[in-house]
């Protein structure tokens, strides 16, 4: 269930209200000021249950149907820093507690250069969203689910070469995480790879809905991301 469908549904709700009962919600709607996490789904929601027009049990039926089918919908909203920068190594280090924050302890040589360590692999993490780029609105509302036909373009920039053993690309869909592993030398040979900047030294990867499934023989399951890692590193 997207955004749209739970509208609709709620829709169907209200027109089912005694008439003043609409008409109250209308004019309490029109002056709402929402706060999160108080808005205005969360207002008509206990409306209805108040109504005796939605039963708990539908409620707790309809949130958990919702929840699940955007189980990741909040990443949306993270800033572009916290998202490609911190999110990313720390879902990782989430998955398997080998991913390590590295220091010159486990490599005396690391200046910053890449992102994770493990078991002597230098990592390099980079996430991207999923969003529709032919609309207009907030990230959120731009916001798409694994297997829709709508157009997507997840740029994986800043790329730099000769600095890690393996990259792990993160793909975030609304309902679903992707995992793309690659090593350096596959990334160096893709043939989306381009410049970031003419004459810099950093490259970019676009995933898209056009050339995605060129992409499948590098996507792995969560449980598989460390193994592949340094199956990756080892070939």
């Amino acid at each position: 269930m997207n955004i749209e469908e739970l509208r609709r549904y709620l829709d169907c709700l209200i027109e089912s209200l005694k008439n003043e009962d609409k008409c109250l919600l209308q004019a309490r709607l029109q002056a709402l000021v929402s706060v999160f996490p108080f808005n205005e789904y969360e207002y008509v929601i206990t409306f209805l249950l108040d109504r005796g027009v939605l039963s708990f049990t539908d409620y707790e039926a309809l949130r958990e149907n919702y929840v699940s089918s955007n189980r990741y919908l909040d990443l949306f909203s993270l800033s572009p820093r916290v998202f490609g920068q911190i999110w990313g190594e720390k879902h990782l280090m989430d998955l398997d507690e080998r991913f390590k924050k590295p220091d010159k302890a486990l490599d005396p040589n690391y200046d910053g250069q890449y992102d994770l360590w493990l078991d002597g692999v230098r990592i390099e993490v980079k996430a991207a969203r999923a969003i529709h780029t032919r609309k207009r609105g907030s990230l959120v509302s731009k916001a798409l689910y694994w297997g829709s036909d709508y157009p997507f373009w997840m740029n994986y920039q800043q790329l730099k070469l000769d600095i890690c053993d393996v990259f792990v690309f993160i793909g975030v869909w609304a309902d679903k995480l992707v995992y793309w592993v690659m090593s350096n030398s596959e990334v160096k040979n893709n043939r989306y790879l381009s410049h970031q900047h003419r004459g810099g030294i950093e490259y970019q990867i676009g995933i898209t809905h056009k050339n995605i499934t060129e992409f499948d023989k590098y996507q792995v399951e969560a449980m598989d991301v460390a193994k592949t890692v340094i199956e990756k590193a080892r070939n």
